[in-house]
């Protein structure tokens, strides 16, 4: 099983960091991972394997929420499935 984790904010240091520590703490491991800054803005989308992660995909995106709102920017963790089911044609 995978998740799309995406973060979207002003550029601050440590972001990926901070994101991936979070993940790191909870069994999931980041497999791809994809960032740019455009003038301030930071985006980021990470693609992470939670099959032995220690959390759901629900409490995963809490806990990436939280982070997300101590360093003022946007998390959002979502499930392959449904990433996949919104992105058919």
């Amino acid at each position: 099983m995978k998740a799309v984790i995406t973060v979207i904010g002003k550029d601050t240091v440590g972001i990926l960091a901070k994101v991936s520590s979070a993940c790191a703490e909870e069994g999931v491991n980041i497999i791809e991972v994809t960032q740019s800054i455009m003038q301030e803005l930071f985006a980021m989308i990470m693609l992470a394997d939670i099959k032995d992660a220690n959390v759901t995909v629900d409490d995963l995106s809490k806990k990436l929420d939280k982070v997300g709102d101590e360093m003022g920017v946007k998390v959002h963790v979502m499930h392959e499935d449904i990433f996949n089911s919104m992105h058919k044609i």
